[in-house]
């Protein structure tokens, strides 16, 4: 099965051309779309790309699109996250998607945000931890040991770094990794930098998908998607495309 998570930006309204022209290029079986904010964006850009299912809320940051059948989606909305995160249940085979958007802004104080959020989300995902499944999305932080270049910030954004401390703790994804959780991209890929932000100048790697340790075999190829002329007119994120054997 692959799997497509995309940041679509703003709801992507006035974008349905040459977002369903990126996701068409992906072939996906089912995608998760952040920032998917508009319910009829959604139903459009499903039929754009021959996703005969689908399912958006009105301000809901997390949507899904899919050609094959789901049996069971539902959005999560822990206490201690500003927003919900999203389960999808493909009815063929054992494979249980989880979608997740954590809050942005690179600073300290919003990477603690990112850390009540992401240990809200990992709780109420625990009881499928020893089931085959995939955390995928937007987590809008960096891993360890890789580097944001603060020259390439907006002013504004860069006094945020200044204010709450010079140096940022990277704490969000090592949660995951804690958990046994194996990061898709940088398993395949090494020390290849794999940014997916911004399309027009991309230089930090913010979207992820994560599979257990113990299911790590089953993921076939992780990749960002960087090779469609339409990608910066699409949105400000490059989509992560990955592929898993639903059997051993």
């Amino acid at each position: 099965m692959r799997l497509l998570t995309y940041n679509i930006r703003f709801g992507g309204a006035g974008r349905v051309g040459a977002l369903a022209a990126v996701v068409n290029h992906c072939a996906p079986d089912v995608v998760v779309l952040q920032e998917a904010t508009l319910p009829p964006v959604v139903e459009q850009l499903a039929a754009s790309t021959g996703m005969t299912a689908w399912g958006a809320r009105p301000r809901q940051s997390l949507a899904f699109m899919s050609r094959v059948p789901i049996a069971h989606h539902e959005w999560h909305r822990p206490r201690a996250s500003r927003r919900a995160f999203l389960e999808i249940v493909p009815a063929a085979g054992s494979l249980r998607i989880f979608g997740v958007h954590l809050s942005a802004v690179h600073s300290n104080w919003t990477e603690r945000r990112r850390v009540r959020e992401l240990r809200a989300i990992r709780q109420g995902v625990a009881r499928y931890q020893d089931d085959f499944h995939v955390v995928a999305g937007d987590f809008n932080t960096l891993a360890p040991g890789e580097e944001l270049d603060l020259r390439k910030l907006p002013p504004r954004l860069r006094a945020i770094v200044w204010l709450t401390g010079r140096r940022i703790r990277w704490e969000t994804i090592q949660i995951m990794l804690d958990a046994s959780y194996v990061d898709g991209y940088r398993s395949l890929h090494g020390h290849d930098p794999g940014y997916t932000f911004p399309t027009w100048d991309p230089h930090v790697r913010l979207d992820y998908v994560f599979v257990p340790f113990a299911w790590s075999r089953r993921l076939a190829d992780c990749a960002v998607v960087s090779d469609h002329p339409a990608l910066a007119q699409a949105s400000d994120h490059l989509p992560l495309r990955a592929e898993v054997e639903l059997e051993p």
